[in-house]
């Protein structure tokens, strides 16, 4: 078999709203954790081309041509190129049909190929189990099962599939054994390609960026965990934000900071309000089962995420280690609480509902009570300091949801509290300079800063913002990509921040710069690949993209600065 060489960016992305899988340039699956995001991987070759497992197709004698998806749909096409013909890869994982898990189409193969079917089990760490039922099904780990149109091969470790020149192929990996695998093959394409649809119609976008808005609209859908809402920050673990040195981290749960982003995105797009309601029905239902609402992340069972563990693979270009869980749980980040109550906010203006109105009152109240506090911030540092966009929020907030209170000695609260927060930043939270610090005391400032007049705590053109964007141009932009700014690492040594990066274009729509909101735009849009796909980081000077994918907070980002850029220059 052909030693994977893969790069980030070449990769697509299949789901069927309960977990993903993830295919290179040559149609191989190098990514996949059954029936859940955060689930063990099958195949995991992405973070370890040796023993990783991998579902390989031996297309080595095709180019790569063109690929895409089907409409609004997860259904991916790739098309390959040879000297004898073409070649037309269809995968799909069924949405809400007889059976879930992946299927694959091929089309008649202008020269011979062999397919490689190699899953190991548990992040590798299980030794692979296959019994073979019939000359083109197997059994695999127990309750899976691999339906194919060609006689299968069962090696030690490996099931083998050979297609000839001239004839079609088909491939399931079903979660439960098929009656009539070809004929539920069609019936899954059809119905997949129907609840697509109708998944895709809660919101229609149409506008300036409108291929890159819908791209980002469908990896938010395809991050979405149907059954209760929640919306994971990215779909894969241990992608490295600095190569080999060691930031890598889980990103497959659902983290409150995201969710005003998300929700704010999804309304401002056109929404019905539908996806955006069920991802605050997730995070307040979860909020019940949690004594204090200070949790930044959440699995989707609605629990604290688990301690971080180690696996014994190579990782990403050799970026160790490999994580699984994160050990952020504990941490206290005032934004979570205060995003989570905008998202409430945003819900209650649009829809004009007041739903979950006592968990948000908790969270608001728990605010009160604790924003004099230090915290880990934005950005999850170890170092508890009074950060400026953690207090930033925390006060928008308060002020935001204080306006839906029906009660005059709350709503009084909940001001004094907010204007309290505002003085605190105005007295203790700028450089000698007199820019936006990153924290009380800190010479520094941070991309977040960006927000700040976005959220509507202060108006564009300060002498603080002007100062504060005056400095993150000269110490944190590289062809026109933002950094952000690390208490405890050096973020010279990481990529641009891509989510950042849109808040800054959205900044300069607010001082109504056109130009230098395209500038920045297409700058960060270096970065969405073919299939629409982005990383949380990408290397101004090479190219290189930096973290795990696709990232919900940037493709959230990007939308939210279109919507202002389309509402500000655009007439309709």
């Amino acid at each position: 078999m052909k030693n994977l060489n893969i790069n980030i960016k070449d990769l697509a992305m299949l789901g069927d709203r309960r977990t993903c899988a993830f295919l290179d340039k040559q149609g191989s699956i190098v990514w996949y954790c059954p029936k859940r995001f955060d689930s063990p991987s099958f195949f995991a070759s992405l973070l370890d081309p040796e023993k990783g497992g991998v579902w390989h197709m031996g297309l080595e004698g095709l180019a790569f041509e063109k690929r895409g998806y089907l409409e609004d749909s997860a259904v991916l096409q790739t098309h390959f190129q040879g000297s004898s013909g073409k070649l037309l890869l269809e995968d799909w994982m069924p949405l809400e049909g007889s059976f879930y898990g992946i299927c694959r189409k091929l089309s008649a193969a202008p020269e011979s190929y062999t397919v490689h079917f190699s899953h190991r089990p548990n992040y590798a760490r299980q030794s692979p189990v296959l019994e073979q039922k019939g000359e083109r099904h197997a059994i695999v780990e127990y309750d899976f099962h691999l339906y194919t149109s060609h006689p299968l091969e069962v090696g030690q470790d490996t099931l083998s599939c050979q297609v000839a020149a001239g004839e079609e192929a088909w491939f399931i990996l079903a979660e439960k054994a098929l009656d009539k695998p070809e004929e539920q093959l069609k019936e899954s394409r059809e119905l997949t390609l129907k609840n697509w649809q109708a998944v895709a119609s809660h919101i229609t976008y149409k506008g300036p960026y409108e291929e890159q808005v819908r791209n980002s609209l469908r990896l938010l859908r395809m991050l979405t965990y149907a059954r209760n809402g929640g919306i994971i920050a990215a779909a894969t673990t241990s992608l490295p934000e600095v190569l080999g040195g060691g930031r890598n981290y889980d990103y497959r749960y659902v983290w409150l900071r995201d969710a005003a982003m998300i929700v704010s995105a999804l309304a401002r797009a056109g929404s019905d309000g539908e996806e955006e309601r069920k991802f605050l029905s997730f995070m307040c239902s979860a909020m019940h089962r949690i004594p204090e609402p200070v949790v930044p992340m959440l699995t989707l069972d609605e629990q604290p995420a688990g301690t971080e563990q180690e696996l014994d693979f190579i990782g990403y270009r050799n970026s160790r280690p490999v994580r699984y869980g994160n050990g952020a749980n504990n941490q206290l980040q005032l934004d979570a609480n205060s995003n989570v109550i905008i998202a409430a906010k945003v819900i209650y203006n649009r829809y004009d509902t007041r739903e979950h109105w006592e968990t948000v009152e908790q969270m608001a109240d728990f605010l009160v009570e604790n924003w004099h506090k230090p915290d880990h911030g934005i950005w999850e540092e170890t170092e508890l300091h009074h950060y400026t966009s953690s207090k930033v929020v925390a006060s928008i907030s308060l002020k935001y949801i204080a306006e839906h209170s029906q009660d005059e000695l709350q709503k009084k609260r909940w001001l004094n509290a907010s204007e309290k927060i505002r003085h605190y930043v105005e007295e203790n939270c700028q450089t000698p300079e007199g820019a936006y610090a990153v924290y009380a005391g800190s010479e520094s400032v941070d991309v977040s800063a960006a927000l700040f007049p976005i959220w509507g705590f202060t108006e564009a053109d300060t002498p603080q913002m002007l100062k504060t964007i005056e400095k993150l141009e000269r110490d944190y932009c590289q062809n026109n990509l933002y950094r952000r700014h690390l208490v405890e690492y050096d973020s010279q040594k990481e990529g641009a921040f891509l989510a950042g990066t849109c808040w800054v274009a959205q900044y300069w729509v607010m001082r109504q710069n056109q130009e230098k909101f395209d500038e920045i735009m297409q700058a960060a849009l270096r970065f969405m690949n073919d299939v629409g796909i982005m990383p949380e980081e990408g290397d101004p000077e090479t190219g290189e993209w930096l973290g795990n994918v696709p990232q919900a907070f940037v493709h959230a980002s990007l939308i939210g600065a279109v919507i202002d850029y389309k509402s500000e220059f655009v007439r309709e």
